[in-house]
């Protein structure tokens, strides 16, 4: 399997090597609550959960959330913050790549996994989020902008990995997906990256 392996994950989250972690939820899970966008009673999947900080913010709000992450020491950071706010979440320690819900979902809120997979797993990935959502339910993506200089020579660098839009285009279809508009809103991250926050409907 090319890209990190679950022992890679294991080791980051058991060390505290998760730069990616900005320590609270992502400033665009609060815009998409407050805007209705994700809205309490909603069946709703985060992938990659990590830490568990916007399962925490989505569980308080009253979303149905599903935490996916790949490490052992992930989903128990993540069962830990829902515990001690006496929140609720279901929290699986499962391959995002193999995982499927019970029933289909209303969203998903993508925020760190796409970029943590390797390219080379991206157009199942895209499968799969098409797979896990209802026909007009909606893909929540923070897709990663961290260009390096060595894509010049064609290497493949991460994680995280650069999420070039016209890549993300060509994986998530039109005739599969409703796209905004562009220009999309430009997060800052704390690591020197940026994000593209990119509202997408399934078809």
């Amino acid at each position: 399997m090319p890209g990190p392996d679950r022992d890679f994950w294991q080791q980051r989250f058991e060390q505290r090597q998760t730069p990616w972690d900005r320590g609270a939820p992502g400033p665009q899970l609060a815009r998409w609550l407050a805007d209705g966008t994700l809205a309490r009673g909603q069946r709703v999947a985060v992938p990659g959960c990590g830490s568990g900080h916007d399962v925490l913010a989505l569980a308080a709000a009253g979303v149905e959330v599903t935490a996916i992450d790949y490490a052992a020491a992930a989903v128990a950071l993540t069962r830990q913050r829902l515990a001690a706010a006496a929140a609720m979440a279901d929290v699986v320690q499962a391959d995002v790549l193999q995982w499927r819900p019970d029933a289909a979902l209303d969203a998903v809120y993508e925020q760190t996994c796409w970029c943590a997979l390797h390219p080379d797993h991206w157009a199942a990935y895209g499968a799969q989020l098409h797979a896990w959502l209802r026909p007009g339910g909606a893909l929540l993506l923070l897709a990663m902008q961290c260009r390096r200089d060595s894509a010049a020579a064609g290497l493949v660098e991460g994680p995280p990995y650069h999420m070039d839009i016209n890549s993300v285009r060509a994986l998530l279809p039109a005739t599969h997906w409703d796209w905004t508009a562009p220009p999309y809103p430009v997060l800052p991250h704390p690591a020197g990256w940026t994000e593209l926050a990119i509202r997408l409907v399934r078809r």
